[in-house]
């Protein structure tokens, strides 16, 4: 069985409501989808993380390597794109393209042999995945706390047990809204912050001494993801995890995180990172550095589903009898592709979401919402 067909789409959704966070805003969602076809009409869909005509134009480029191959070779095929791109590709964009085409060859790896993409990742240690709803976005508003603390007790209403609120709009405001955010859900539920690497040195050590006091989960992103020196300083110098690896790309530069002691949480994004073969080898290096993987997630239910398979494989840091849960991030800020594109629709149940059981991820793209959210449509 070979590749026949490798096909790309960009989806795209205008806001209902604008929102920003630290660094730039958002007016529209838009994400990249990559569908990769075998000789008898089987299919595997993938996704890629980052501009999403960007990491098209690198699906294009990328696909004449992957088209003839028999797609049960996924880490030969990963090579194969790998090396056609190193000399211009260590970390970006193509890597995102990359990474949305490994995921599609799993899903279609997973179908082939009729079994789900975590048992070939090394097999299930859970059947159900602990998540944390990201949101709490910026919005222009007379009333940004109030906003900020509506949404934090819908989500802790939705079923929810652990939640992530963006920082960064500096020191004293961040600090009011974490305040007011953790007196509205009380103190047994997990809160997380993220900064987008937003801060300086001296004002990430300042925020985090204020925040210790209120049981924060970790602090994601505090400095600019080239400061490897900042982040070991900050993190021995807090209590708060830290938590960091979202810019971050393949093996080679989360060698370079972990071997500096930048953080507690490695934060790879399955569709930019290099995909499910490269972040599986990501998850045993950080494995090596006694550092506890959880991926960042941010697109459709295809990304989502990538990252129960693989969080479902994972063991803990340190082990012990009583393990700790392992999480994934799911994002609940607006967003109708991941809504509609995909099905089944992914169902929160007392702070966890189960691992598909069907071959492959477990997902599939409904074609009529696809030619609906086509960029344009």
């Amino acid at each position: 069985m070979k590749i026949a067909r490798v096909e790309s789409y960009v989806a795209e959704q205008v806001l209902e409501t604008p929102f920003f966070f630290s660094q730039f805003g958002f007016d529209r969602r838009q994400i990249c989808l990559v569908k990769v076809i075998a000789e008898d009409g089987s299919y595997g869909w993938g996704e890629g993380y980052g501009p999403a005509g960007v990491v098209q134009a690198g699906v294009e480029f990328l696909a004449p390597l992957v088209i003839g191959e028999d797609p049960l070779g996924v880490e030969a095929i990963w090579n194969k794109m790998h090396l056609r791109a190193l000399d211009y590709a260590r970390r970006g964009v193509l890597v995102a393209s990359m990474s949305a085409i490994d995921i599609a060859i799993w899903d279609l790896r997973g179908k082939l042999l009729g079994q789900p993409v975590s048992v070939l990742l090394g097999g299930r240690r859970r059947e159900k995945v602990k998540v944390y709803a990201t949101g709490m976005y910026f919005v222009d508003s007379d009333d940004l706390i109030g906003k900020l603390v509506d949404e934090a007790r819908s989500y802790v209403a939705a079923g929810f047990k652990a939640l992530k609120m963006k920082v960064g709009l500096g020191v004293e405001t961040d600090l009011r809204h974490v305040r007011a955010v953790r007196k509205a859900i009380g103190t047994e539920v997990e809160l997380m912050v993220d900064a987008n690497h937003a801060y300086s040195r001296s004002e990430a050590r300042s925020f985090a001494d204020q925040i210790e006091e209120l049981d924060i989960g970790f602090f994601e992103e505090p400095l600019s993801p080239e400061d490897y020196e900042g982040y070991s300083e900050l993190r021995g110098r807090t209590r708060i995890p830290i938590a960091g690896g979202e810019c971050e790309y393949l093996l080679a530069g989360f060698r370079q995180l972990l071997s500096n002691q930048c953080v507690d949480i490695a934060q790879p994004d399955i569709c930019g990172a290099g995909g499910l073969t490269e972040t599986k080898r990501i998850a045993t290096l950080a494995r090596a550095f006694q550092t506890n993987v959880l991926p960042h997630s941010w697109g459709t239910g295809i990304a989502f589903a990538a990252g129960l398979h693989l969080v479902s494989t994972l063991d803990p840091l340190p082990g012990r009898l009583r393990m700790p849960d392992m999480m994934l991030e799911m994002d609940r800020s607006e967003n109708a592709l991941r809504d509609n594109l995909t099905s089944p629709q992914f169902q929160v149940e007392d702070g966890y979401v189960a691992v598909p059981k069907a071959p492959g991820l477990g997902v599939d793209v409904n074609p009529e919402q696809l030619a609906r959210f086509a960029r344009g449509g």
